[in-house]
């Protein structure tokens, strides 16, 4: 016979086995919940039609880029056009006649 020290023993180690077991099938279904809110999450982006953070970083870069760009251009023309209209109103020089 078993004495009654090794019966609650055996009762204590089967009951942390039990708990043991739940706590590890707990983790793999908050794996598993974690996996589906991804998998929903990222299907409901999608067929909104929205655009990941990265993305938009992305294009608001190509248009920061392309801003400053307009930006020097402008200036290159108002400086050119300011040259032009300088020329425009200085006289031409004389041409010499060396017949």
């Amino acid at each position: 016979m078993t004495k009654t020290g090794e019966g609650r023993k055996s009762f204590f180690d089967d009951l942390a086995g039990m708990a043991s077991g739940a706590v590890s099938i707990m983790a793999g279904a908050k794996a598993e919940l974690e996996a589906l809110a991804r998998a929903q999450t990222e299907a409901m982006v999608a067929k909104l039609d929205l655009v990941k953070r990265e993305d938009l970083d992305a294009a608001l870069e190509v248009a920061r880029r392309a801003r400053e760009q307009a930006e020097a251009l402008e200036a290159r023309v108002a400086a050119l056009e300011a040259r032009l209209a300088g020329a425009a109103e200085t006289p031409p020089p004389p041409a010499s006649t060396n017949l």
